[in-house]
């Protein structure tokens, strides 16, 4: 990933910031907030999972908030879907999907710099989760809207925990390159919106465990 870089940063980084900013942008578009908000939306989606990521790992101050590069990227993302968001049609599915898509990225990233760092593998499988999910539980929340990962019992922090199990795993065989990277992200990629459209849900209160995923709405 050194290759990728862009001095403290990597491309990765810059792409999942980007992604994720894209997917805030356009749910406070939803939502009608101003230029203001769209921005302070984009910016907490693309900086919030990795500004906990830092703060838990000891990596201090979080490049989220002292990297110009990150806050451009995810500001940038903001003043694009601002000026482009009247053409964009199915908005909640936009924002799904590039949620899925911000998910994939920020779980490698996320996993790949704890381990990077030393911590051990439980711990940064718990970062490579938290880095995850982390910004669109902001997003959420800041929107009044209940959290993706908590909303209709979906599949959301589960194909987290696996793309940050198999990092780990394939981090500590030696394996982890390019392609293997790439691998992670398809995967998980792939397993969130394969939950989404397929109706997977997990067992929730009073539903009982019905040994195997119950279906859902699959709504997107």
């Amino acid at each position: 990933m050194d290759a990728l870089a862009f001095g403290s940063v990597t491309f990765l980084e810059v792409l999942a910031v980007f992604v994720a900013a894209v997917s805030g942008g356009l749910a406070a578009v939803r939502k009608r907030f101003d230029v203001f908000g769209v921005l302070v939306l984009a910016w907490v989606t693309g900086l919030g999972g990795g500004i906990l990521r830092d703060v838990l790992i000891g990596a201090v101050p979080p490049v989220g908030i002292s990297s110009w590069r990150l806050v451009a990227t995810a500001l940038a993302a903001g003043v694009v879907i601002f000026v482009l968001h009247p053409g964009l049609e199915r908005m909640r599915r936009a924002i799904v999907v590039l949620d899925a898509a911000a998910l994939a990225l920020f779980v490698l990233q996320g996993t790949v710099k704890a381990l990077d760092l030393g911590t051990g593998i439980l711990a940064a499988v718990v970062v490579g989760v938290l880095t995850a999910v982390g910004g669109g539980i902001i997003r959420d929340v800041l929107v009044g809207e209940v959290p993706l990962v908590f909303a209709d019992r979906q599949l959301y922090a589960i194909p987290a925990l696996v793309g940050a199990a198999l990092t780990a795993v394939l981090w500590n065989a030696d394996l982890l390159e390019l392609w293997s990277e790439i691998l992670v992200v398809v995967l998980v990629l792939g397993f969130r919106l394969l939950s989404l459209g397929l109706g997977w849900v997990v067992p929730g209160v009073g539903s009982g465990w019905p040994g195997r995923w119950g279906r859902g709405s699959g709504r997107m």
